[in-house]
């Protein structure tokens, strides 16, 4: 029987819950079992729990469905649980080091007998800057009966600040209650029937304030619940003629809450706060202790007109004091659509239900995965007009029927003003508004391996670079949906981008043509690029270096494929740069990526940097050496190889941060010098089985949604409103068939 169970619901917090069974795995104290409530098997959260347990035994994942709520679930890992003591940690908390060692070490002074162990907690803001802690009231050293500490109810504190005695929850039957606030309900219970109790001082749980806020605090008709935990919780003491040392904090604490949300009448909707209000005052009556004294200030004021159902009064309180705020809402504020007077006046027409605003990194041209839904779009969903908004030097190469705007320009103002769709791989400017009714996609531009969003916060360099936190989450909360290519990428989005948006997991619609193309368009590729027959072409795309300026091939390419040709092939480079240097951002400026402004085409390197697709680049290449860039999860999907070329990895990751080990867990060889490189070429490993098996590893976890049809999920889905079930659903990864690979036969 282990010392300690630790139940983890992972509702809706896939993205963090890495991080909180780390927490727990990495004790000091490993007698435990870790058992994650997950919704289902093959959610977000259930693949995370999957792959934990298959690497350790102590994780023992069981399922309950988020419809039955909070309680439910963590009823259902309580019932699952063998341990002496329960532990409930929320699945974007932590433990912290050295918890479970401190925790059996207060049980061993205390005794086996303790039926609650309360422990402090430290609050941690979501953005991971400031901490604090909230201390517990003081308590008798040792165990002590709850008659020692009568201001340590329990009704005022989260599940997950105490440990339990899972005999004593078995003994009294102790559940959950139902509905929203059972940790109201729920630690009411447990005091009331405990016996002995003792407190650990030091800190156990990390809490994360999350930026969203709590759920609790959200408007609806569940604010209604936390008045039925209150009446669970003070009939409960009222049948134990509990006395009055005891009731009234217990009342006192209890009604806090209840003041608390009527005091904020946001929380509820407009039909309810009277009946809110006017039940409260019945409870208050029914079950105010003999002698109670409410407390001094505006919260006692706030109890007597509760008291005496003056609900009249208790809103004009309320509102003589938001006066002040009011005023100062009034203020008028700068704002940077002065400068846009047109865009404001746009604003206030109807939204166009047929129009779609379409950009790509940042304006650069027709690509990625705005582009290829606009493809799909066109036969989709026909009659939603797209435009697409560039910069003015990207105008030549769009589509000649593509309807464009040039970025800043009155037109490119007006339809950001009026179109329902809007659809980005980056952002849209910040003064664009989110107008009610529209909708906007975030589509992404690759798969994460280093740090993005408020992730690169502990990163100097790239936070310096990346600019203002709180104008990037601006943006965020503009978005409705986030486009994901796999798992990996839906939990890392959750903790860069926090947010409410809802994650697509459809695939990228970029990587459609990787499953769509011919050898036809193979061979229609090279030849557009100018690959010789009878060669392999190596794609080399290495990333940007946020610490160094310009760019840096970090290779000599011509003296690679002479040194690499001893193996007795024959090979050119594909040489592109990141799109910083493709002569539209802020690299060189010379579109070649050498930061010389010599050209690069010729011999046996081929600069197609700036060439508008990157996936007919990927088309016609036999292998990709890059090092860090995702372009190696969007060419794992043509199942070819891939090499790495980690020259500096330690570097990068200090500078820039990942978030995983990509020497540990490549999509093939790894080489860490240019002599490395060559040899990978020579001996042939770089296509050999120890290759593939990596790669195919690699797309196992990377190529999870990308089977081809993502660009019609999305259409379907964001432009046509179709519901989730009715979507083509993703392929089988072993029922794909990539593009076939580029011959090297001489014609």
């Amino acid at each position: 029987m282990p010392r300690f169970s630790i139940v983890v619901p992972t509702h809706e917090v896939a993205g963090r819950l890495s991080l909180a069974l780390d927490s727990v795995l990495g004790q000091s104290f490993g007698d435990f079992e870790l058992i994650p409530v997950c919704d289902v098997q093959d959610s977000p959260a259930g693949a995370v729990a999957a792959a934990y347990a298959e690497r350790d035994d102590r994780v023992l994942p069981v399922q309950s469905p988020p419809s039955a709520g909070l309680g439910a679930a963590r009823d259902t890992g309580a019932g699952a649980a063998r341990g002496t003591y329960l532990l409930f940690l929320d699945g974007d908390d932590e433990l912290a080091p050295g918890a479970l060692r401190a925790l059996d070490a207060r049980l061993r002074e205390a005794g086996e007998d303790v039926d609650v162990v309360y422990f402090e907690h430290e609050r941690v803001h979501w953005w991971d800057t400031e901490t604090s802690t909230p201390p517990l009231p003081r308590t008798p050293a040792g165990a002590f009966p709850p008659e020692q500490a009568p201001q340590l109810t329990g009704a005022a504190l989260p599940a997950w600040c105490a440990a339990y005695r899972r005999d004593f929850l078995a003994e009294h039957r102790l559940t959950f209650p139902r509905a929203h606030f059972t940790d109201v309900g729920w630690g009411g219970l447990v005091t009331l029937t405990a016996r002995r109790m003792t407190v650990e001082r030091s800190v156990v749980v990390r809490h994360l304030l999350r930026r969203q806020g709590s759920r609790l605090h959200t408007p609806g008709e569940h604010q209604l619940d936390l008045l039925d935990q209150v009446e669970l919780v003070l009939t409960r003491a009222a049948a134990q003629n509990l006395p009055e040392t005891r009731s009234e904090p217990l009342f006192q604490q209890l009604f806090a809450l209840v003041l608390k949300t009527a005091a904020h009448p946001g929380r509820l909707p407009a039909h309810r706060r009277r009946e809110f209000f006017r039940r409260a005052a019945r409870l208050h009556r029914r079950h105010r202790p003999a002698g109670f004294r409410p407390p001094p200030g505006s919260l006692g004021v706030q109890h007597r007109l509760l008291a005496a159902g003056a609900y009249t009064a208790f809103r004009a309180l309320r509102g003589a004091n938001r006066q002040t705020a009011r005023a100062a809402a009034r203020l008028p504020r700068p704002r940077m659509l002065r400068t846009r007077a047109l865009y404001a006046l746009h604003l206030r027409r109807p939204l166009d239900e047929n129009l779609a605003v379409y950009c790509a990194y940042w304006g650069r041209g027709y690509a990625c995965n705005p582009a290829a839904i606009h493809a799909a779009a066109r036969a989709l969903a026909p009659h939603i007009h797209p435009v697409f908004l560039v910069e003015p030097d990207a105008v030549d190469a769009l589509p000649a029927d593509l309807d464009h705007a040039v970025i800043g320009s009155h037109r490119a103002w007006e339809v950001l003003a009026r179109a329902k769709y809007l659809i980005n791989n980056a952002n849209f400017a910040d003064a664009v508004v989110k107008r009610p009714g529209s909708v906007h996609l975030q589509t992404q531009h690759g798969t994460p391996l280093k740090k993005m969003g408020v992730d690169q916060s502990t990163y100097p360099v790239v936070a310096a670079a990346t600019g203002s936190f709180t104008r990037l989450l601006n943006r965020v909360d503009r978005w409705d949906y986030n486009l994901s290519a796999n798992r990996h990428s839906t939990q890392m989005w959750e903790r860069a981008f926090p947010g409410s948006w809802e994650a697509l997991e459809y695939g990228y619609p970029r990587n459609d043509v990787f499953y769509t193309a011919t050898a036809e368009d193979v061979v229609r590729a090279r030849r557009a690029l100018g690959v010789p027959d009878g060669v392999k072409a190596l794609l080399y795309a290495p990333t940007h270096r946020d610490h160094s300026t310009g760019f840096d091939e970090r290779l000599d390419l011509e003296a690679l494929c002479a040194a690499a040709g001893e193996g007795g092939e024959e090979f050119v480079v594909l040489l592109r740069a990141h799109y910083f240097y493709d002569g539209n951002g802020d690299g060189d400026g010379n579109g070649n990526g050498n930061g010389d402004g010599a050209a690069r085409t010729g011999g046996r390197v081929i600069d197609v940097t700036g060439h508008r697709s990157a996936e007919d680049v990927c088309l016609a290449a036999d292998a990709l050496i890059t090092d860090y860039s995702s372009i190696m999860f969007d060419y794992a999907n043509l199942d070819r190889p891939i090499v790495v070329y980690a020259d500096d990895w330690e570097v990068y990751r200090e500078t820039r941060g990942s978030y995983f080990d990509l020497i540990a867990e490549p999509p093939g060889p790894v080489a860490r010098t240019p002599e490395e490189l060559a040899e990978v070429f020579r001996d042939g490993s770089w296509a050999g089985p120890a290759a593939a098996e990596l790669r195919a590893r690699f797309r196992e976890r990377f190529c999870e949604f990308d089977d081809g049809r993502a660009a019609e999920r999305v259409v379907r889905r964001v432009l046509l409103g179709e519901p989730p079930e009715s979507l083509p659903p993703v392929l089988p990864l072993a029922r794909r068939t990539p593009a076939p690979a580029p011959t090297s036969r001489r014609s």
